[in-house]
C-alpha cells in the first residue's frame, strides 16, 4: 500500500498501523498526460481525468503547485482506471493523470504528451508494507518473517538471467502485465534492493517533510475523517520526527526489523 492509502485508510480509520517494510517510491511510474499540449502550464481550464482520491490525484495537486495552479484551475473528473485507456481515444479527453502500466500504453498514442511525472517529487509516492500494530507487538516475529521474505523475493529478483526473469515473469502476470511492461514499470521504480538504503530514507528528514504534504493533501479532500479538525489531526511517528499529534499516533514508521536484514540478524 501506498503512504498516502496508509494514513488514509487505516490510520485514519482508528487503526494503528506500522509500516514495517519501505519497498520503493514511484520515480517516474505516475504521470501527466496532455494531449497536443507539451507543457503542464497548458492544463488550466481543462477536465482532467484521474482515479480521484488516489495517488495519482496527489500527483496531479503537487505537479499543479509546481507551475503555480491549483485544482481550482482545473476540473476533476474521476475515471476507473479500467477505463482509461479506452477513454484516451475519446476526442473530448485532453488530460489524464494515471499510473504504469496505463501510463506508457496511453502515451504510445499519437500527440500524448508527458509533462510532469513522479520523479519531479522523488520519495514522495512511496510503496510499504504495512502491519497492524498490535498484532506485530504481540507477534514479533511476523515482522521478521515478513521483512525475510521480502528481502528473498528481491534477491531472486537480481540473481542469475534464468532465476531473475522467471521471478519477474511471475510479478509481471500477479500486476495483469507482461515481463516488457513490468520492467518498464521497474525503470521508473526506485527499488530499495538493499534493506540499508530502505534504512536510510526511513531516517531521513526528507520523510517526515513528505508524510506533512500528504496530511495535508488528505485534510483539505476529507481523507482523514469527519472529526479531523485539521491536517495535523493524526499523529505519524518517523525515526526523525513525529508529524502532527504526538498524543494520536495511529502510523508509525519502524525500521528496526529492516536494520535486522540489513545486519543479517534476522
Amino acid at each position: 500500500m501506498t503512504n498516502m492509502d496508509a494514513l488514509t485508510i487505516p490510520a485514519a480509520g482508528g487503526v494503528d498501523s506500522t509500516a514495517l517494510i519501505i519497498g520503493d517510491f514511484s520515480n517516474g511510474n505516475d504521470g501527466i498526460v496532455l494531449k497536443g499540449v507539451d507543457s503542464l502550464e497548458g492544463i488550466k481550464g481543462q477536465s482532467v481525468n484521474l482515479v480521484e482520491l488516489s495517488v495519482s490525484h496527489y500527483m496531479l495537486a503537487r505537479g499543479l503547485e509546481t507551475v503555480g495552479l491549483t485544482e481550482r484551475d482545473i476540473r476533476v473528473v474521476n475515471t476507473s482506471d479500467a477505463d482509461m485507456v479506452a477513454i484516451s481515444t475519446t476526442p473530448s479527453v485532453t488530460a489524464i493523470a494515471t499510473w504504469n502500466p496505463l501510463l506508457n500504453e496511453i502515451l504510445s498514442q499519437d500527440s500524448m504528451n508527458l509533462v510532469f511525472d513522479s520523479s519531479k517529487i522523488p520519495g514522495e509516492i512511496i510503496d510499504l508494507l504495512v502491519v497492524n500494530t498490535d498484532t506485530l507487538n504481540q507477534h514479533p516475529e511476523l515482522g521478521k518473517a515478513l521483512v525475510g521474505a521480502w528481502y528473498e523475493t528481491l534477491a531472486m529478483m537480481q540473481e542469475g538471467a534464468e532465476t531473475a526473469t522467471t521471478a519477474r515473469t511471475a510479478m509481471a502476470e500477479a500486476s495483469g502485465t507482461d515481463l516488457a511492461g513490468y520492467e518498464a514499470q521497474l525503470a521508473s521504480t526506485l527499488m530499495f534492493y538493499s534493506p540499508q538504503e530502505a534504512v536510510e530514507f526511513a531516517l531521513s528528514e526528507t520523510l517526515p517533510n513528505t508524510m506533512q504534504k500528504v496530511a495535508e493533501f488528505s485534510f483539505a479532500h476529507g481523507l482523514l475523517g469527519d472529526g479531523a479538525p485539521d491536517a495535523g489531526y493524526i499523529g505519524i511517528q518517523t525515526p526523525s520526527a513525529i508529524v502532527g499529534n504526538p498524543d494520536y499516533v495511529q502510523l508509525r514508521f519502524d525500521p528496526s526489523v529492516m536494520q535486522l536484514a540489513a545486519d543479517n540478524e534476522l
